[in-house]
């Protein structure tokens, strides 16, 4: 979904994202009635964010398993940003840097996934998912 500026301030200011956050220039948020819905139904939900953004699930949902996903080397990172063919190369090299930084945190998830092959990627975090509703149970 996306939002005009003045919402996102809105919703913002009412609480209304379990996380927020401004990212080269552009705003991303989770609105939280939708995920605590799905909570409350008993759903899993999975959410690509950023490492500031899962720290803020953390905070919000303490329970949440956090899962963060490494690539195999930056310059199979960069390669695959430059494939995607949207971003400029100062933004490309923007992002690698974040990603230094952010694979500096990693220690602060439950798990690590090396998306390596996005098969196996998959699998491994289904089976994340799986063992730990087996825990809940």
């Amino acid at each position: 979904m996306f939002l005009d500026r003045a919402t996102f301030d809105k919703w913002r200011e009412h609480d209304d994202f379990v996380e927020s956050f401004e990212v080269f220039g552009h705003f991303y948020g989770t609105p939280r009635r939708p995920l605590v819905d799905r909570l409350e139904a008993g759903d899993d939900v999975i959410l690509e964010i950023d490492v500031q953004g899962a720290m803020a699930v953390r905070e919000a949902f303490p329970g949440a398993v956090l899962v963060f996903l490494r690539p195999p080397s930056r310059e199979v990172q960069r390669a695959r940003l430059l494939s995607r063919g949207g971003d400029a190369a100062e933004t490309i090299e923007r992002r690698l840097a974040k990603a230094d930084a952010e694979e500096s945190m990693a220690d602060r998830f439950d798990l690590v996934v090396v998306n390596d092959d996005l098969e196996t990627a998959v699998e491994q975090v289904a089976a994340i998912l799986e063992a730990h509703r087996r825990r809940e149970d």
